[in-house]
Parts: structure tokens; sequence; C-alpha cells
């Protein structure tokens, strides 16, 4: 009969002390996720039922277009919160077992004794990421289609004074665009080389007949060689512009549609036309790379408060954590309107929050019982 090692044995007590707390915290996270996004469609339900009826939504529509859209997309938005609110509770409830002191009396280091919290921060700010780059994007094309048809129209019908630079030195513009019958009017594009105007093409109606291909109508061409002139006129002629009409409407939620991929390439490609009214995107942008990491930085937060045995035990600890996770959420929804009013960039107006209760977190980890 083979003996255990004393090192072999602490190893072993130590990975049975990882797998404990990460069932503990994965299913606290779910359980809570699950609760609370009961409640929260039980109350958006009661709230939207009379623009249901109203606008004479079907039931399928209700149930996979709108809630089985709405549930992962609010779920993964908040889960800051699920995860804050998981880890205080069960570690509130291990404080008050003395479970907590047991651990760190049997020489189990607090820097160990976390280790397991941030593998299980870990795995769900990789699923958060992928979900937010990937599959959310998809799921909110059919949650806000159905609630511009359903709920509240949020889709404009025609953008004015649509100017963009398409390609280095040629810029487009066209006064108005309809996107109900998919004609643009009074349309001009002009080519510079540096900096001097060498062709310029008006259309009194321009409009897309496949991808980057357009038919312009009663259009006129004015090319310039040096003092000379050469003008070229017609009724109908068909051209490649690279540009699509959903380019000219800047839509609220839009950004949300759009894959990581997507995005950053929609970003860029707006920046070298000269968009400016892109900040929105940005936001979105830099959320995609911040949000995993409040994940460990509230579940460092939440581990060091709930870890020492107060005398208010859970409750105490309870509503401090949701006094925490409320200000987080509300600061990050605050920096983000400050970035896309102009009064902070999107970096740091994202990035902000987060290096804050990060420095809180290590202000409660220094002070927690070792």
């Amino acid at each position: 009969m083979k003996t255990m090692t004393v090192s072999e044995h602490i190893k072993g007590r130590f990975k049975r002390l990882d797998i404990y707390l990460i069932r503990k915290f994965l299913g606290t996270f779910f359980y809570c996720m699950i609760l609370i996004m009961a409640i929260v469609v039980v109350f958006d339900f009661n709230e939207k039922l009379d623009k249901f009826i109203q606008n004479r939504a079907s039931t399928g529509a209700v149930l996979f277009d709108y809630y089985l859209n709405f549930i992962p997309y609010f779920g993964v938005r908040f889960s800051p919160l699920f995860i804050f609110i998981s880890v205080i509770f069960f570690t509130s409830k291990m404080a008050s077992n003395s479970e907590i002191i047991a651990i760190l009396a049997s020489g189990v280091s607090f820097k160990r004794y976390m280790r397991p919290y941030m593998i299980s921060a870990g795995i769900l700010a990789v699923g958060m990421f992928l979900l937010n780059s990937f599959w959310i994007p998809n799921a909110n094309k059919d949650r806000l289609e159905f609630e511009d048809q359903y709920i509240k129209k949020v889709k404009t019908d025609y953008v004015r004074n649509v100017q963009m630079e398409i390609d280095p030195g040629t810029i487009m513009y066209i006064e108005r665009y309809d996107a109900n019958n998919q004609n643009g009017y009074n349309f001009f594009l002009e080519t510079y080389d540096d900096q001097q105007l060498v062709s310029r093409l008006t259309a009194r109606r321009i409009q897309q007949d496949t991808a980057n291909h357009w038919i312009l109508k009663d259009y006129l061409i004015r090319t310039f060689d040096g003092l000379y002139e050469n003008i070229h006129e017609g009724t109908t002629l068909d051209t490649i512009i690279k540009v699509n009409p959903e380019e000219f409407f800047i839509v609220k939620g839009y950004s949300e549609q759009l894959t990581t991929p997507e995005l950053k390439q929609y970003l860029d490609r707006q920046k070298s036309r000269g968009v400016a009214n892109i900040k929105e995107y940005n936001v979105e942008y830099q959320r995609r790379f911040s949000f995993p990491f409040s994940c460990f930085i509230l579940t460092l937060i939440g581990m060091s408060l709930a870890s020492r045995k107060v005398r208010g035990g859970m409750g105490l600890h309870l509503g401090i954590g949701l006094l925490i996770s409320f200000t987080y959420i509300l600061l990050d929804t605050i920096s983000g309107s400050f970035a896309q009013g102009g009064v902070m960039t999107p970096f740091l107006a994202v990035w902000f929050p987060n290096v804050l209760y990060f420095l809180i977190g290590l202000f409660l980890y220094v002070r927690a019982p070792k």
C-alpha cells in the first residue's frame, strides 16, 4: 500500500479546496443570474404587455425573437452585479460559519485562498468576452428589430447632409437619402490630387443597385486639367462607389449588433473617411475589452470585503456589496455618456471605473484578514 507524503497530502487538500470554492462561486453565480433575470423578465413583460397587445405581436415573436435574445443580453450586461452578489453571498456565509478562519488557520495563505476565486472569475471573463464579441451582437439584431417593430421605433427612414471621405482624396456628399425608396438626392463626388480638384461628379438622384454598384440619374461630370475643363453629362450612369447606405445612418444601438472584428473594421473605415460621430462605437469597442477585467476587480473587492467575520453578518456584507456594485454600474454608465458627449475620450471613460475600483480592491485586500 502506497503511503502519501506530506507534500502530496497538502497538494491534494489544496486541489479539493480549489474545486470546493470554484463550485461555490460558479453555482452561486448561475443561481443568482437565473433568479434575478426571472424577476427582470416578469417586470419587463408587465411593462411592455400593452405594447405587445397594441401592436399585435405574436406569442412566438415575443418568446423567441424578443425574450430569447433579451435574457442573454441583459444577463451578460449585468453579470458584474451577479458576480459581486455571488461572491459576497457565499463568502459571507463561509465567514459566518468560520470556514475561512479554519482555511487560513490550516496554513493556507490569503493569497493562495484567493486563487480559486480568480480562476472562477477568469472562466466567467472569457465566457463573457466571447459572448459579447460574437454571440450577443447577432442576438441583438433580432431583439432590436423586434423592439423597432413592436415597442418603440428607433430606426430613421432618412438622413440629411451625408459627407465622408470614401477613398483618400475622394469626398462624397448627399443632401438627403431616403431608406424607404433607397434613393439619394443632390449627390456630388469630388476627387483631389494633392489638394487640387481634378474632377467633380454631380447627380440629381442616386440609387444603389448592388453592393458598391450605384446608378446615377441626370449626372454631370467635370474634369479639370490645368486651365482646361471637360464636361460630360447624361441621364443614366452605372458606376462603382465604395460605400453602402447603412453607413449613412448612425443608429442608436447599431454598435451592439456588430461582432468585435466587425466593429473594429467599421471604426477603421469610418475614421479613414473622416466621420466624427462614432463615439458610441468607440465606447462599445473599448467596453468589450474592459468588461472582462471587471470580473476580476469585483471578485477581488467582494472576497476581500466578505472574508472578515463581522457582527452584522451576511446582511451587512450584502448591503455594502450592492452599494459598491450599483455605484460601479452607475459610474460606468455616466462615464460612457461623458465620452459620447465629448467630455472624455472613450478609452479614459471606459477604463476609469476599472482603475478606480481596482484601487479600492487593493485597499480592501490589504485590510482583509490574513
